[in-house]
């Protein structure tokens, strides 16, 4: 079955085309609910959230729609969902910035070497290790490109809020992948 077959046949309720659209795209929509979960388990219970809402709206699919994109927006939106229901989405709405006294955050390496330095295992592991609420920050608007306002709306935060705390996620981040690269180069 081509795509467009496996579509119609998820729009007919068919249970083969359903496992045939679920097992297309398992992996990649696996490795986004990976990006906002900090464990396999969650993210495979996303996952599976994310797949029964594609199957009860995948009626409102137009044709002129990406599959993936659209596949990829639902994934997201059920991600962003079971943190809130959960109660993880904590993030520090003060004007604190980031202690940068803890670990020296060396401005000498930049971005682009640190992360073709060190591998994407690792730059997933630095990610899921990020506080729920920096994580879904981080992933909404560097990986996933949702501006600052989009997000806030999401997350029902102001633009500054956002601004803030995607700062605080950023600097984390580096500052647990320079203390990984200083770990296994020192």
């Amino acid at each position: 079955m081509n795509e467009q077959e496996i579509i119609k046949g998820c729009i007919k309720n068919n249970r083969e085309s359903q496992k045939a659209l679920y097992e297309l795209f398992y992996g990649k929509m696996l490795g986004v609910c990976l990006r906002y979960s900090n464990n396999l388990i969650d993210a495979k219970e996303v996952l599976h959230q994310g797949f029964l809402k594609i199957f009860e709206t995948i009626k409102t699919l137009k044709e002129t729609d990406a599959v993936e994109d659209w596949i990829k927006k639902i994934i997201i939106t059920a991600s962003v969902d079971h943190i809130r229901k959960n109660k993880q989405n904590l993030l520090i709405v003060s004007t604190i910035h980031a202690n940068k006294n803890d670990i020296p955050v060396s401005d000498k390496i930049s971005d682009d070497t640190l992360f073709t330095t060190i591998g994407k295992d690792t730059i997933l592991k630095a990610v899921q290790e990020l506080s729920p609420g920096y994580r879904t920050l981080y992933n909404l608007s560097v990986i996933d490109g949702y501006s600052n306002i989009e997000i806030g709306e999401m997350q029902e935060i102001s633009e500054e809020t956002v601004k803030l705390n995607l700062a605080k996620a950023k600097f984390t981040l580096r500052k647990n992948l320079l203390q990984f690269l200083n770990t296994n180069n020192g």
